[in-house]
């Protein structure tokens, strides 16, 4: 843990007492979205102290060219960036002529920001005393509203305390904005043109290269004492990029003044670009005649509603309940499921680190929430998603010497492309194929819904399968085939051979492919004939990979009773990180890349990963002596180590184990374990918080077809429940000191095993 300033609470998440050092980690875990665009939790009034301004629209993106230090045959021609878009929020606020900045005011009292969870909405209130003596309250509410998800509303209040004062609101859009991680110092945006009309305003931009095309709008009204007013703008500035209205009011002691803006966007992914003004004039419209409180009010509706199926709720432990709405809020802000050509980005919409939209974590992470909490629907378009890009897939292998239609699918893309631009990840890390094949088995083992794959998965599968026979080669000194130069799931471990995670994902995507070839032969015969007619899959080429799956090699330790997470793992100097200095954490801050690559540290699950993902095929015998092997070289460095290891230390029965882990993924960014909120959330990993409850204490599985649990609890706590849909039928846990309770909503009966026993819930 490296800080601890917000107040524990069930539903908000709260800070008090105004401290500089801590703005840009508030601006990310205050963060709010809607599925279709976000924004960091930048103050609306100019602020001079440092922080991180920051708005996204989903899908929208910029293929920075690549800069490397020395270019390999293969790189990515650009990293795809995600783009900070035009800043809708701005309100620059002058009293008597003075600029109101936190950062330079005499004092800042009673300063309050809260995120409030249940409802979706981000507040802020302080009291601040200015250089020219005036005292002001200000009380600012803002959220981006679920139902209209090009709409965002600002509430900005503003009292005078201690004399008469005159106010200025200065509400701006600005299209001249930079993204922080560009890799040439260049602009990512034009602005076409700027528009105004009776306190509306619209400027259109477009990305370069790209050309997605974007109105980014404002609609502003003025209040007294909650009164709207005819105030017009005394002056609007009209520059290139930007856009600025003055509304001036006398405010008397005691008054309170306040504007409320309407702002968002409308782009051409959902628009023709004719029509973008036209179309954020309608949205104004809509939300003009419904105004601020009833937007409000359909904004606690909207959220309530996602909540009564997607709520996990904690009995005697507040830090932990927090944690776990924090997680789920940030999920349902950044993917809702309704458009099918978006996925999870591991920042959402709070930061532009990692670039891209689409990760190997939305398959081993993501799709089992979203299967769970949402309907099979939401799941099944993430699946899809990647289907659309299987052409892309397979490109990327051929650019890499691959042949036949054998597909790698990328580490980050936008669009399919690779687009991640350090060797040791894109040209090694390609454990994540394995990631796309088991979403296709996860999918159907938890929905039962099998029809996916003679649709579209088995193409992806024969893709993928023909990808690792390729990437194999055949020792003679081993007689077995082997996969060198490659990195697993740690990260700390580069161009590697013989990571038996990756190679024992290999053999089983293999296995599985092949499973599933003669399932539909057998069964959908039509589906059969059209994919075989346009893979050109012969059974000699089948009858190869068998050979490579069932002699495939799997480094192992007769002496440990372990397999090595690769070659030469043992040669390593096996100190734990109990006995490294904690001065030395963590240790990609702190070490040189040469001495982590020589160390024994391992970033998150890999080995481990494995048996999490293929539990059933090992022993629990088998889990312990691994996890007791490896866990105390694991610095879990990752967003993503914790939750694997708060899952298995439950099934180990080690519930105070567990339970630290949980806490760690729950609270990663609350608490900035690693030392980086300020960059923005790790919203992938907070799936893994969710299957730390629900897989870990819950121990929820799918097994032949039935959904089983074995539930444990940590001594902390002395309840939780969740609910789960599984198959449409939705489905309550509840579980206490004195034993768990089952029971299903609506009059389906399902047949669910509770600690081995078969009970049949209505």
């Amino acid at each position: 843990m490296n800080q601890d300033y917000i107040i524990p609470n069930n539903w908000s998440i709260i800070e008090e007492g105004f401290d500089a050092a801590r703005v840009k980690s508030s601006e990310s875990l205050f963060s709010i979205g809607n599925g279709a665009m976000g924004q960091r939790a930048n103050f609306e009034e100019y602020y001079s102290g440092s922080t991180f301004q920051g708005s996204y629209i989903a899908g929208v993106y910029y293929p920075d060219k690549t800069k490397v230090g020395w270019w390999k045959n293969g790189y990515p021609e650009y990293f795809a960036k995600v783009l900070n878009a035009p800043n809708w929020i701005g309100i620059h606020v002058e009293i008597n002529g003075e600029n109101l900045d936190l950062a330079a005011c005499q004092k800042v009292e009673n300063f309050r920001r809260e995120l409030n969870m249940k409802e979706g909405w981000l507040s802020r209130s302080f009291e601040a005393t200015m250089q020219n003596g005036i005292q002001v309250h200000v009380n600012a509410v803002r959220f981006l509203s679920l139902d209209l998800d090009e709409l965002g509303a600002i509430r900005y209040a503003v009292t005078p305390m201690n004399s008469e004062a005159k106010v200025v609101f200065k509400p701006f859009i600005d299209a001249g904005i930079q993204n922080e991680d560009t890799n040439w110092e260049e602009r990512f945006w034009e602005t076409l043109s700027v528009h105004e009309s009776d306190n509306q305003a619209f400027v259109l931009s477009r990305t370069l290269k790209t050309h997605f095309t974007v109105a980014t709008y404002m609609h502003n009204s003025i209040y007294i004492n909650n009164v709207v007013t005819d105030v017009k703008p005394l002056e609007s500035k009209k520059s290139t990029h930007t856009l600025v209205y003055s509304y001036e009011i006398a405010a008397v002691k005691g008054q309170t003044v306040s504007l409320q803006k309407l702002g968002g966007y409308v782009s051409s992914m959902n628009h023709p670009v004719e029509s973008l003004i036209v179309a954020a004039k309608n949205v104004i419209q809509k939300g003009s005649e419904l105004g601020f409180e009833t937007l409000l009010e359909n904004q606690k509706k909207a959220w309530a509603q996602i909540w009564e199926m997607s709520d996990i709720t904690i009995d005697g432990d507040v830090k932990a309940q927090q944690g776990i709405r924090f997680n789920i809020f940030q999920l349902n802000q950044t993917y809702l499921g309704k458009d099918a050509r978006l996925n999870i980005g591991p920042k959402g919409f709070t930061g532009e680190k990692y670039g891209g939209s689409t990760y190997w974590d939305t398959e081993a992470y993501c799709i089992p929430f979203y299967m769970a909490t949402k309907n099979q629907s939401v799941a099944r378009n993430l699946l899809v998603y990647r289907y659309n890009q299987l052409d892309k897939a397979i490109e990327n292998a051929k650019k890499l010497g691959f042949k036949n239609g054998a597909a790698l699918y990328p580490m980050v893309t936008m669009n399919g492309e690779e687009c991640h631009n350090e060797w040791e990840i894109t040209f090694e890390e390609i454990h994540r194929n394995g990631a796309i094949a088991f979403a296709i088995f996860n999918y159907y083992r938890f929905t039962g819904d099998y029809s996916y794959i003679p649709e579209k998965g088995l193409e992806v599968l024969i893709g993928i399968a023909r990808f690792w026979h390729q990437r194999t080669t055949f020792s003679t000194h081993k007689n077995q085939y082997v996969i060198l130069g490659v990195t697993g799931p740690n990260e700390y471990e580069n161009n590697v051979n013989n990571n038996w995670y990756t190679n024992y994902i290999a053999k089983w995507c293999i296995d599985y492919t092949l499973e599933q070839i003669e399932k539909v032969n057998n069964e959908y015969s039509l589906d059969y004939i059209r994919i075989m007619n346009k893979v050109k899959l012969s059974q000699a080429e089948m009858d190869g990979w068998k050979a490579v799956a069932d002699n495939m090699y799997f480094p192992y330790s007769q002496e440990l009773g372990v397999f090595l997470q690769q070659d030469g793992f043992l040669d390593k100097e096996l100190i734990t990180v109990a006995d490294l200095d904690l001065s030395q954490r963590p240790i990609n801050q702190k070490w040189s890349w040469d001495r982590i690559l020589r160390s024994p540290y391992i970033k998150q699950a890999d080995t481990l990963q494995g048996f999490y993902f293929f539990e059933d095929h090992f022993t629990k015998e088998a889990l312990e002596r691994h996890f007791d092997f490896y866990e105390p070289f694991t610095v879990h460095e990752s967003s993503l180590s914790p939750c694997v290891h708060a899952i298995q230390a439950a099934v180990l029965g080690r519930m105070e184990q567990a339970y630290t882990f949980y806490l760690r993924t729950s609270r990663l960014d609350l608490d900035d374990y690693n030392k980086e909120v300020h960059e923005g959330l790790h919203i992938t990993s907070m799936a893994g918080t969710w299957m730390s409850i629900v897989e870990g204490f819950g121990g929820m599985r799918v097994k032949q077809g039935k959904l089983t649990f074995e539930p444990r609890i940590p001594k902390e706590w002395k309840g939780y429940s969740f609910k789960i849909n599984f198959r449409n039928t939705i489905v309550k846990v509840n579980v206490t000191h004195e034993g768990a309770s089952v029971s299903s909503e609506g009059n389906k009966a399902l047949e669910v095993i509770i600690n081995g026993d078969s009970q049949l819930i209505s």
